[in-house]
């Protein structure tokens, strides 16, 4: 299993923008460190133009280190669930193609089972209007996004983009999980 400091876990996500997941996730407690990056794909160390061709077979994903004391690997896919839209495939609203997928990298087998009985979970609930499109995909080489993308909404958050798609989703996700924020 990928390990970050010694005592915590990483999940890998990709819930469409990594704009988005990352600025979601930098509010939840138990979360260390948040990176935005890019993995699923066949070029090595691609550039986000290579990944945004849709031809490197690469998803914008985020790496989420987290301490499993405080949140488990099951609450952090439940907040990736809630924060994005599940049910669409390769896209999320106007953001299109295959790097914009939603997609669960587990780290180990326990992560997988995890993933699976929560989508069966959500399957069985009915809780979305259309079937989950979500992929759970085999781990593979995780590569760092270009450093202007790291904490993307922090440094940008008038930005169109960051003011008018991140802000409401970040708004939706305080209501949600507003016992999950960090203090």
């Amino acid at each position: 299993m990928e390990q970050g400091r010694e005592g915590t876990e990483v999940a890998t996500l990709g819930g469409g923008c990594f704009w988005c997941t990352e600025a979601v996730f930098q509010q939840v407690q138990g979360v260390l460190e948040v990176e935005s990056g890019y993995t699923g794909g066949q070029v090595d160390d691609p550039t986000y133009e290579q990944v945004c061709s849709g031809e490197t077979g690469h998803a914008e994903v985020v790496r989420v280190t987290f301490d499993p004391a405080v949140i488990s690997y099951r609450e952090i896919l439940e907040i990736f669930f809630a924060t994005h839209d599940p049910t669409t495939l390769n896209r999320q609203g106007n953001d299109v193609g295959t790097q914009y997928r939603s997609a669960i990298f587990p780290h180990s087998p326990a992560q997988r089972e995890t993933a699976e009985a929560l989508m069966r979970e959500l399957t069985e609930q009915r809780l979305y209007d259309a079937p989950l499109v979500t992929r759970i995909e085999p781990e593979q080489t995780y590569w760092p996004a270009e450093a202007y993308h790291q904490n993307y909404y922090r440094q940008h958050p008038n930005q169109g983009y960051c003011a008018f798609v991140i802000s409401p989703k970040l708004a939706k996700f305080r209501e949600k999980f507003a016992h999950r924020l960090v203090r």
